[in-house]
């Protein structure tokens, strides 16, 4: 079976319907939703809409999602752009929308698969830390119970593979870098108007704890929408990366009179 793993798409509508596009190309049958589907950018409703439409098998709340929908105007440890977003965001869901939102798990670990999923932490799921290095990783490991993990929230793309337990000197704990893929130069093949993909293959015996990226606000220096694929027959995670047209979101939020920050951000992916 292969589940669409998608996180953080921060109403961008252009880039969630070309990673919804490229899901029907590659016959996905279930979608797993890491959250925060609204904040910063210009259609919450309409991506509230199209997630909920969707055959999505399970679903956690993000931090924009508990903030937009929970009536929070002071949001802390919020930056004032992201605070502007969520407030104007707030006025334009539904009370259906909010009581969807507010709905939403922390964790969940999806009946009859090996996998769990959170936004943030295991460790913490409330407290909204990241996940960046070994240290992190290693806590959320002593909590993760299942062979995967996928997580969201710092919208870079990072995996760490949990090896077995062995008497060698290999570290139990590793990054994988390959999966993050950043900091390329065009000379070493990036190229943002083009769509690529990078494939991780699960080893009997490892746990993985794998952050997919962001759909609708890349910052790992990458513009294009990144999501992933869990083929679980074919025992593979491949993250896509699309490029979109991200001039009419960039448009979509000057005209709602949205920070100029979050629209130029876009295309740095930063």
């Amino acid at each position: 079976m292969k589940y669409a793993i998608l996180s953080d798409v921060h109403a961008n509508l252009e880039a969630f319907q070309t990673v919804l596009d490229k899901c029907r190309e590659l016959d996905v049958s279930s979608f797993v939703f890491l959250g925060d589907i609204v904040g910063y950018n210009a259609n919450p409703r309409e991506c509230l809409s199209l997630l909920r439409s969707l055959n999505v098998i399970a679903a956690v709340k993000g931090n924009h999602d508990e903030y937009a929908s929970n009536g929070d105007e002071i949001m802390e440890g919020f930056n004032p752009h992201a605070r502007e977003a969520v407030l104007w965001t707030q006025h334009q869901l539904t009370d259906d929308d909010k009581i969807f939102l507010q709905g939403l798990p922390m964790v969940s670990r999806i009946r009859g698969t090996q996998m769990t999923i959170v936004h943030a932490t295991m460790d913490g799921p409330g407290a909204w830390g990241y996940i960046y290095d070994i240290h992190q990783a290693i806590d959320n490991f002593s909590y993760q119970s299942t062979q995967l993990c996928f997580c969201g929230h710092s919208h870079v793309p990072v995996t760490f593979c949990r090896k077995p337990f062995t008497m060698s000197k290999e570290r139990l704990v590793e990054e994988l870098k390959f999966w993050a893929a950043k900091d390329e130069e065009p000379a070493m093949g990036f190229n943002s108007d083009l769509a690529d993909e990078i494939v991780l293959p699960i080893e009997p015996g490892c746990k993985y704890l794998i952050n997919v990226g962001s759909v609708g606000q890349p910052r790992n220096r990458d513009p294009r929408a990144s999501f992933a694929v869990y083929d679980s027959e074919a025992g593979i995670v491949t993250r896509y990366r699309l490029p979109y047209d991200l001039s009419v979101t960039q448009q979509k939020i000057r005209d709602c009179g949205l920070p100029e920050r979050l629209a130029t951000r876009l295309e740095h992916g930063m």
